[in-house]
């Protein structure tokens, strides 16, 4: 099977207009970077239905993605994702899942009509998501789509819960950096040579005093991580440039 891509799909206009700052993006993260994995793609759009469909739907065309969604899924007329999500993956109908209803009537009472109930309409086949706050349930679809509130106190120990049953064991990734004083363009041959399953990066900065390059070389190979570095070493070394092993980008 080929690697799990993962997704973030960040649904909220208050997010993209500033009246509210995003905290999903930081989380989801570091919570994958945990279990030894990384976001291949992160989504902060608009409450727009069209676009939250083919969002989803891009989503979904990748290799093995994996999808978490926050936002969207309440009562109110400008909730959209249960419906997108239905469209997207589904056949664009919603209905009644008996047990969210049960839960949500149970949790409310009387108050649970006219509008609260409406969050037990889903897409065909959802699965449940326990809410550890207030007992709304998110849901998910084929156990690789999951749809979550936009409140990270409820969304984000879904998310924990979620990677601890897709992910039980830390896949551990290999890392090895580097500072040089010089531009990137010295290391395009080597960039040029590195494996597919190598992943690098190239973070140049200018300062007063000229320019310096911060290398990144990772793989969960542990030998084909140690060998693409010392690449970058050799041209270092052979040019006599002078450079330090650490990653002057990510220090405080």
């Amino acid at each position: 099977m080929p690697q799990t891509k993962f997704f973030a799909l960040i649904i909220g206009t208050e997010i993209l207009n500033r009246r509210r700052a995003d905290k999903h993006f930081d989380f989801v993260t570091k919570a994958l970077a945990q279990k030894g994995h990384k976001l291949s793609g992160s989504f902060i759009i608009e409450d727009d239905p069209a676009l939250i469909v083919q969002t989803i739907k891009f989503i979904a065309s990748q290799s093995n993605p994996v999808l978490f969604s926050f936002g969207g899924i309440g009562s109110t007329p400008d909730d959209y994702t249960r419906k997108c999500a239905a469209i997207a993956l589904r056949d664009g109908n919603l209905s009644i899942h008996k047990e969210a209803k049960e839960i949500i009537v149970n949790t409310l009472g009387d108050k649970a009509y006219p509008y609260s109930v409406r969050m037990a309409e889903l897409p065909k086949g959802a699965t449940l998501l326990e809410n550890p706050v207030n007992k709304m349930p998110a849901f998910a679809l084929d156990e690789r789509y999951y749809f979550m509130p936009g409140f990270p106190e409820m969304s984000h120990p879904m998310v924990e819960k979620i990677l601890t049953n897709l992910i039980p064991n830390k896949r551990t990734y290999y890392r090895h950096t580097l500072t040089a004083l010089c531009k990137e363009n010295v290391f395009i041959e080597v960039m040029e040579k590195m494996p597919k399953e190598v992943e690098f990066s190239s973070l140049p900065k200018l300062y007063c005093d000229g320019w310096k390059v911060s290398i990144s070389v990772a793989s969960t190979n542990e030998k084909l991580a140690f060998e693409s570095f010392h690449m970058y070493i050799e041209v270092l070394e052979k040019k006599k440039i002078v450079y330090s092993l650490h990653d002057e980008n990510n220090e405080a």
